[in-house]
């Protein structure tokens, strides 16, 4: 009887999916890409839902909440409610294609990659030739790669050298594969160093979604996002993130 539970467990554990355990072989981002996708391409969710409160910080000091409403639908559609939905403000991510809405109006037009939908999301549910091809476009520097470590985590660093925390790069846990911070020049004033960074990963049907989000801007934070009623695999309708459909709930 000890001989046959001893080989139970052993073929017990032969099955369990070594989730954790560390790729082999990452000497490139283009080679993270690939594993990162690899690792979760049969399980990662389609869609989600969820509610963000979103605070900004002021250089004043003052501060603004505000609850947003966002929708995802993987690879390449990110839908921003600022408010009520049928308020018609907030922002429609499609196909690296951005359009913003004030008051159910659009109030403008023009081509962007969203790097943290990107790195944060679509790497698991497209080709990662798809995502090696647009962080690319986007500057970051693919053949630069070193380990270190972040919030007590080993990590794989893309796009710069050791100790270099100015050029563009982004920051992937080397465990679980899921991104944790980008770096690049901040949009609004190139003089400045953007820091984003994912954090309080939850366990999702699916995946996993890093239910806060926090900026900084040369290391002052400024805008912070929390995510609850998160909702995975939800039926989004055909036209939901069609700019014609945006206040509609």
């Amino acid at each position: 009887m000890t001989r046959i539970a001893a080989f139970i467990s052993a073929c017990a554990l032969a099955v369990i999916p070594t989730f954790g355990a560390p790729p082999q072989n990452i000497k490139s981002g283009q080679d993270l890409l690939t594993a990162m996708h690899a690792r979760y391409e049969k399980s990662w969710y389609r869609t989600v839902t969820f509610q963000q409160d979103s605070i900004t910080h002021n250089p004043d000091g003052t501060s603004k909440t505000e609850i947003w409403y966002e929708a995802l639908s993987l690879p390449g559609k990110l839908r921003i409610n600022i408010g009520a939905p049928d308020a018609g403000s907030g922002y429609l991510f499609s196909n690296n294609v951005l359009t913003t809405f004030k008051d159910g109006k659009v109030t403008g037009t023009r081509p962007f990659v969203h790097m943290l939908l990107v790195l944060g999301f679509d790497v698991y549910r497209q080709d990662p030739q798809t995502t090696i091809s647009e962080a690319s476009g986007q500057g970051f520097d693919l053949s630069k790669i070193h380990e270190d470590t972040w919030e007590g985590k080993d990590v794989y660093v893309v796009g710069a050298e050791k100790g270099d925390l100015k050029s563009k790069q982004f920051w992937i846990e080397k465990d679980r594969l899921l991104f944790l911070r980008l770096i690049q020049p901040d949009s609004r004033d190139a003089t400045k160093t953007a820091d984003q960074r994912f954090g309080d990963y939850r366990r999702v049907p699916g995946g996993w979604i890093a239910a806060r989000v926090d900026f900084y801007s040369n290391g002052v934070d400024t805008f912070n996002e929390t995510y609850s009623n998160i909702k995975t695999n939800v039926t989004l309708s055909s036209g939901f993130f069609d700019p014609q459909n945006f206040t509609s709930r």
